[in-house]
Order: C-alpha cells, then structure tokens, then sequence
C-alpha cells in the first residue's frame, strides 16, 4: 500500500491523513474533460455500452500493472472473470454485464484518461479499483456523476467524496489497528514508508493506535517507492532501537510491492538482532511474501498483520473461490488471499445487490448512485459489517464521512503461516475519532 496523497482535494490521499478531506470539487472540470480521448491499453469484455431498459450494464475497473511500484493486475482480472461468471448465468437482473478494464500505470495523467474513457463509454459505475492518483481521476467522475464503488482506500478523497463508496477502512483503519495490536509488545516503533504524498499521512495514523495504548509516537522513517535494495533504510531502522527500552523494538515496512524487498534487506541487516520484531499490513504482505522471505525462518515470523476482511480460510470466501476455480483458474495473478482481489469481489457485490434492487428500472450512474445514497443497507455476506453510505456518519468530524466500515482483522505469522491472531474483527472507529489528522 502505497500511494499519492490522501488529504484534502488536492492531497486526495492515500492511507488518509494529516489534513481533513474535504469533499472534492465538482462539475464543470470534470464535464469539460468528459469528451476527451480515451486511454489506450484498456481491454473490454465485449458488450455494447448502455444501461436502460434491456441494453448491457457497462462499468470500469482500473488498477496499476507492470509498472516499477505497486502493481494490482488481480483486480482488473478478477472484474473480467466476474463478468464471465455472471453473464453466463443471465447477467445482472436479466442486462448483460459489460466490464471495461484500464491500467493506471501508477500514474496521474494514465488515472485521468482511465475516467474519461469510463464516461465516454457511458459507466455507471466504476468498481473494485486501485489507484493513487484521486486528484487526477475523482473531478473527472464527479463531473459525470459516476459513483466509485470499492475503492481500494488508498487516498483522502476515497472517504471524502460524495460520489464515493468504499467498502473497508482503506490504510486508516489498518494502520490505526496495527498500532493498537503493537502499542502494549514493543519498544520504540520505526514506521519505513514510502517518500511519497500518501506516504506522508501514515505515522499520524499508525501513531494514534500507538497512543490508544499509551506508547509514544512513531519514528517516521521515508524510503524511495520503487527501490532495488533497503539496506540504508534497515539499518538505521535497526539502530533506532538501540537497547534503550526493555521491549524490543518494531519495524512496520509499509511498502506496497517493495515491502519483501525492503524484508531482504532487513534480514541482511539484522544478523542476531532476533529481538527486533517486525509488523505490517495486508497488501504489503501475504502469504506469498512470507513465504519466499523464509517461512518460519524468516523476518516475518511472530509478526502482526492487520487486513480489512476475514482470512481466506474463511467459509465467506467460498464464493469468491468457486468464482476463481470456473472462471480463472489459469490466471495467476487472480489468488483469493490478495486484498485486491478481495475488495473487487466485495465490490461487485455491492454493484449486483445495487442493480437488482432497481428492478426493470433504468440503470444508469444516476440511478446507481441514488440506490447506494437511499437505499437499504448492503450485505456482503459475512465479508463485511452492512455498508451504508452517508456524510453524518461517526467520523465524520476527523475528515472521513464516508469511511462506514472501520473494521480490521489481526493476524499474526505462525511457523511460517499467516494465520488469526483473534476471533471476529476489531473496530478501530474511537481509535481514528481521536487521531490528529487535522
């Protein structure tokens, strides 16, 4: 988890932050740029455009992929298998399901052009989508109107916006319950993060779990997004230790994709410092990194890791997993345990829950939009707590009205497995209600 920025408008923020968000601007910008050429290396699952009457149901989903950062190539995968899937099955309330997908190629002017293809290509919804660069693409929706469902929370605007409907506590909620989980079993705390706009609105974040269990701030360590090696970076978050506390100090490298890399380093660095422990969040870990940084042997051994959604092993994912195993059980990157995957799978799900509620309805962005801003609370089947979206919502007054879902799961690395650290989830909203994000 990597990102942009997530503050205000402009700070659209990542793993939100320092300053209040406040609700993104609007429409003139965004409708002047609706014409404008669409992105090229954007795929489609054929289908018309449309969404009234019988005509296909089109929607977007974007993420970053083959870049030298964070990369998502699950996300958009798994939109396309989605719409297999149901369209095989008589579609979405009897409308063929049109899914476009577009790379973000983490970058601004890429972001831009994904929106702008998504109104020239008549979206009512953009769904299960990854990128940093909110400031680029939110005017261009808002313009449009066309809600953003499931965002993955990487930025500010995410849960500020009105056209916005995120489905888990985005970093916010991960790192305020990481710092809790760690605020009573570790001495001092280096926070490694990227050197980025997002990356600056962390420590606050992480910062007000640690106080939640009256430990002292972080140390807030910046590291390049897209390095080769850490080993600079590992040893001074080493020697921030230092022995001066009877609890060995922790080490949270929130890298996104880098994290494993910065993980070798830190192995190399460490030699017997064994007492040093290191903790993380979902999307900068999986079993997947664990795994190739040595399993049991490893830097991540007893390490906490906080993640927004049951763990895979879950009866909740079955769909999800039958869903893989018809529609894209060749296709690598679509692997039930990427919180990618996972927030696009809860996405759709809200889009389909949506959609049918409209019955023979017009289906378009306005019509979405009005459903998810009216209607009833939407279940996602145990994966989630009921998602309803307003702005009076209980955090509102630290910046994120739109954050409805401040629940986190903690896992802990166990002989080499990522495994529940405790039953049930933990809601991290009096945690964030007293964060200094202001």
């Amino acid at each position: 988890m990597t990102g942009r920025r997530p503050i205000r408008s402009t700070p659209p923020g990542g793993p939100r932050g320092r300053l209040r968000a406040t609700r993104t601007g609007v429409l003139s910008a965004g409708a002047l740029v609706a014409c404008a050429a669409l992105a090229a290396g954007c795929g489609v699952v054929p289908g018309a455009t449309g969404g009234s009457g019988d005509d296909p149901i089109t929607v977007m989903t974007w993420a970053p992929q083959d870049t030298g950062a964070t990369n998502k190539p699950g996300m958009p995968a798994l939109a396309r298998a989605y719409a297999r899937s149901i369209n095989a099955q008589g579609g979405l309330a009897g409308r063929k399901l049109n899914v476009l997908t577009c790379n973000d190629h983490n970058d601004s002017v890429a972001a831009a052009k994904c929106a702008r293809r998504a109104v020239k290509e008549n979206a009512v919804a953009v769904v299960g989508s990854y990128s940093q660069y909110a400031d680029s693409f939110f005017p261009v929706l808002e313009g449009a109107r066309i809600p953003y469902i499931g965002g993955y929370g990487l930025t500010n605007t995410e849960f500020t916006s009105p056209l916005s409907y995120p489905v888990n506590g985005g970093q916010p909620a991960l790192l305020a319950g990481l710092g809790s989980a760690l605020a009573g079993s570790c001495g001092p705390v280096t926070l490694v993060r990227p050197d980025t706009i997002a990356g600056d609105q962390l420590s606050a974040l992480l910062d007000s779990g640690l106080a939640s269990g009256g430990h002292e701030r972080s140390h807030d360590q910046r590291a390049a997004e897209d390095a080769t090696a850490y080993d600079d970076q590992a040893e001074r978050a080493l020697a921030r230790d230092g022995g001066v506390s009877a609890e060995p100090g922790c080490v949270v490298p929130v890298l996104g994709d880098r994290t494993g890399t910065f993980m070798d380093s830190f192995r190399r660095a460490r030699g017997d410092r064994a007492d040093v422990r290191t903790a993380t969040v979902l999307g900068s870990v999986d079993q997947t990194t664990i795994n190739a940084s040595g399993g049991a042997s490893g830097p991540y051994e007893g390490a906490y890791v906080t993640g927004w959604y049951p763990a895979v092993s879950d009866p909740a994912w079955d769909g999800l997993k039958r869903l893989i195993k018809d529609q894209a059980f060749g296709d690598n990157d679509v692997d039930p345990a990427d919180a990618g995957v996972q927030t696009t799978w809860i996405a759709y799900t809200v889009l389909k829950q949506v959609v049918e509620s409209l019955g023979d309805g017009e289906v378009s962005s306005d019509t979405v939009r009005r459903a998810l801003d009216d209607g009833p609370e939407v279940g996602t089947g145990g994966l989630t707590p009921g998602l309803r979206w307003t702005f009076a919502d209980k955090l509102a007054s630290v910046g994120f009205p739109r954050l409805v879902n401040a629940d986190v799961t903690l896992q802990v690395v166990r002989e080499g497995r990522l495994v529940s650290a405790r039953d049930g989830a933990v809601d991290t909203t009096r945690t964030l209600q007293n964060a200094d994000v202001a």
